[in-house]
């Protein structure tokens, strides 16, 4: 019999001329943390039945109240056995794929370097800028336990972290983000094209591009238009610049760039966007950015963004504390900031009309489908490929 319901076996996943190469037990590690991985999503189910049943029940009972905190509910929460054993297995999933990952590119680092730099020889499409630097919460930060983050070089011209975050993505997503683990790229690309036909964009700007995987369906959707990938972090230009040429695009440019601080003109792009990337940025930095967008967008141009959904009143306290695991144990601690803040207020106060505000929900286009997944899968709170997407037109 058939399996059913399982993710795609790492075989499937695209490659390209400056992914690594894997062996035939490399690629057997990551299977099977893929899999761990879409297992716990349906262990996870049981906690919000400890919490209904045996947690909230308890605490009820010894204190004659409901909740008054996520903390005080995440206090009960870290004592139930249930919650304990999927939460000690999902950091181990975590800490697993950064084992193997790292392993499997620090033993061709070389290699990778001369792949990618035969790639980008001569190109003046990649423009790394040794005065920019990722600001300091970035670099305080080993973002999704990966040592070193999106920056780190251990020599010059390293690209291994930015190699094992493109290798990587299948095993955290178990498959669900597609061939080229770029399934939020072409779902907003796509949305942006069918529901606004008259949209015909000539200069786009992607926001903390990293590898690009995300900007490149843009760039395949809208190929006449001339697309901009920035990035504060040298190994992630380099690769996903490579990446690109590899992969034959020609319209795509990576710059080495400070999202706060922005050397382009006023009202220069038609189109802004970034993709999960506002829940790594730390303190005021949020609006700052918001606001280079809105000065460096065209009039009659458009800004999206794809994003976690926010939280709401509607919102129970439990949602919101589960959804914010990874901020305290996947190191991702400013997640929780960018759930609270209410999207329509950010643009707003950043100079956005609110009456062009607008917000929706998309899904990633997964062509690794083979039929057998379920429609019902239960969601992996901040695993799951179903973002919120929230931006303006700017008039």
């Amino acid at each position: 019999m058939a399996a059913k319901n399982l993710p795609p076996t790492y075989d499937k996943i695209a490659k390209h001329a400056v992914f690594p190469e894997m062996t035939h037990d490399e690629k057997a590690r990551y299977n099977f943390i893929a899999n761990l991985n879409k297992h716990l999503a349906h262990v996870s189910q049981g906690n919000a039945l400890a919490f209904e049943n045996e947690v909230k029940p308890a605490f009820k009972n010894e204190h004659g109240r409901d909740f008054n905190s996520k903390d005080e509910l995440g206090d009960a929460m870290a004592k139930n056995l249930h919650y304990q054993s999927w939460s000690a297995l999902r950091r181990c999933t975590m800490e697993m794929r950064q084992q193997a990952g790292r392993s499997l590119t620090y033993r061709q680092a070389a290699e990778l370097k001369e792949k990618v730099d035969a790639l980008n020889a001569g190109k003046d499409t990649l423009i790394l800028n040794d005065d920019v630097s990722p600001p300091p919460y970035l670099q305080a930060v080993d973002n999704h336990l990966m040592p070193g983050s999106y920056h780190t070089e251990l020599f010059e011209g390293d690209v291994c972290n930015a190699a094992n975050y493109d290798g990587g993505l299948f095993v955290t997503t178990a498959g669900l983000l597609g061939r080229y683990s770029d399934g939020g790229g072409q779902a907003i690309a796509q949305w942006v094209k069918n529901e606004n036909s008259h949209f015909q964009p000539k200069r786009i700007l992607d926001i903390g591009c990293g590898m690009g995987h995300n900007t490149l369906p843009i760039a395949k959707l809208f190929p006449d238009a001339e697309v901009i990938g920035i990035d504060t972090g040298k190994p992630m230009l380099r690769y996903g610049h490579a990446r690109a040429v590899a992969l034959g695009y020609d319209n795509v440019k990576f710059m080495q760039v400070e999202a706060s601080e922005m050397p382009f003109e006023d009202e220069s792009f038609d189109w802004i966007q970034t993709t999960m990337f506002l829940h790594e940025t730390g303190g005021k930095s949020i609006y700052n950015i918001m606001r280079e967008i809105y000065r460096c967008l065209k009039p009659g141009g458009l800004t999206m963004h794809i994003e976690q959904p926010q939280y709401t009143d509607d919102m129970s306290m439990y949602e919101q504390w589960i959804r914010d695991w990874d901020a305290y144990n996947n190191s991702e601690p400013y997640w929780s900031k960018m759930h609270d803040i209410d999207p329509k207020d950010l643009m707003a106060d950043c100079g956005f009309n609110p009456a062009e505000f607008m917000q929706i929900g998309v899904k990633a286009i997964n062509d690794l489908d083979d039929g057998t997944q379920k429609s019902d899968e239960p969601e992996d709170h901040g695993r799951s490929p179903i973002w919120n997407v929230f931006g303006a037109w700017k008039k």
